[in-house]
């Protein structure tokens, strides 16, 4: 009995050791294509990633963008440009009522 609790254990741990080992080449391998394919655009994209603390892929994620045109782009300038409006505004509105006296 112990000897057949034995050999369950060990196929167990060749199987998980295989897949372990299967899964750390894939990740290997993917991770050499992304550096081969951030090699291949260029020394500025990798500026810029290095400059924001973001790939392009992440800023792209982020603003909701899925191709990189101008227009896009536009609307997401005038998106940050308002949302800075509406920052100053509620910093106004802060000071103000710092500067009211209390009754």
């Amino acid at each position: 009995m112990a000897k057949y609790l034995a050999q369950i254990i060990v196929m167990g741990v060749q199987v998980v050791g295989r897949a372990f080992a299967r899964a750390l080449r894939q990740e290997f391998a993917a991770s050499r294509a992304a550096a081969d394919a951030r090699g291949r655009a260029g020394h500025q994209s990798a500026a810029a990633s290095n400059l924001s603390g973001l790939s392009l892929q992440e800023a792209q994620q982020i603003l909701n963008v899925s191709k990189l045109s101008r227009e896009e782009i536009q609307k997401v300038v005038r998106a940050k440009e308002r949302l800075d409006e509406e920052l100053k505004i509620q910093a106004q509105d802060e000071s103000e009522k710092g500067q009211q006296p209390k009754t």
